[in-house]
């Protein structure tokens, strides 16, 4: 079998180099690779991007219509606009999570709004704003530091400022 083999150049015999050609092709196949990857994640963080934004469209909205409600207390009206607020935190959610599986920078936005189901949205405001406020920016940062085991969601400041 050594004789068949021995005129070749690329035969993987201890003491033998590859060829230049071929290890050429490996190293050009490897870098195409890489750059198919860079392209296609830079493509998806876009998309993440454009999610997070439509989802923060809801968001605003759902602030807007909160904050109105909270200058209506007592009224028909207040309840009304509250209930439609949490609607468009809902509707919100969706466009999140497409975000955030997208993107990995937008799944505080997608948990933030997931709690919406078990916190009342004075909890949800601050961190909300912050996150959206990030997406709205070019996607950076979303996720806003905390302290202790404390989340935006848990431990916001108060509502009005």
């Amino acid at each position: 079998m050594r004789a068949r083999h021995a005129g070749r150049g690329g035969s993987n015999a201890p003491g033998r180099r590859r060829s230049p050609l071929r290890a050429g092709r490996a190293a050009g196949a490897a870098g195409t690779a890489l750059a198919l990857a860079l392209v296609l994640a830079a493509c998806s963080n876009q998309e993440g991007v454009s999610l997070a934004r439509q989802a923060c469209q809801h968001v605003d909205r759902s602030l807007a219509l909160y904050r109105t409600s909270l200058r209506d207390r007592g009224t028909q009206a207040s309840g009304a606009r509250q209930q439609e607020a949490v609607a468009q935190l809902r509707a919100a959610l969706p466009l999140a999570s497409s975000a955030a599986g997208d993107a990995g920078e937008f799944q505080g936005l997608m948990s933030t709004l997931a709690e919406s189901d078990h916190l009342p949205e004075s909890l949800l405001v601050h961190a909300l704003s912050e996150q959206c406020a990030a997406a709205q920016s070019n996607g950076i940062s979303v996720t806003p530091a905390t302290t202790g085991g404390e989340t935006p969601a848990t431990h916001p400041p108060p509502v009005g400022t």
